[in-house]
């Protein structure tokens, strides 16, 4: 069974919401936990992250976005503009599996990295 190592949400959110749900329904396991509220997370800190996976999948909108770091790392710079919100934080929900970053919900996108 798979495991989510860190989850960073936001209370409130309708789609932390369906992170929540979906992980509830296939019964996946969250290791630690962080409220975006509590404990607000910066570029130096997102971008920390960032360093620690080699698969980033970001959601906007409609469209995800799957950067492989190993291969293809962009400037941080454009790293930031997919990770940070309009309030300067990390965007919530996200998600850390192993080497894998999940940034947003799409649930084709959770499906595959669950699978």
């Amino acid at each position: 069974m798979k495991q989510v190592d860190w989850s960073y949400h936001r209370k409130g959110c309708k789609t932390c919401g369906k992170t929540v749900a979906f992980l509830t329904d296939h019964q996946i396991d969250v290791a630690k936990q962080e409220d975006a509220r509590k404990v607000p997370l910066a570029e130096a800190d997102a971008l920390k992250l960032v360093s620690q996976v080699t698969d980033l999948y970001v959601t906007r909108g409609t469209k995800v976005i799957h950067i492989d770091l190993k291969s293809e790392r962009p400037d941080d710079e454009s790293l930031l503009g997919l990770l940070i919100g309009p309030s300067g934080k990390l965007r919530a929900p996200t998600l850390k599996i192993g080497k894998t970053m999940i940034v947003g919900f799409d649930q084709t996108t959770y499906d595959k990295v669950f699978e």
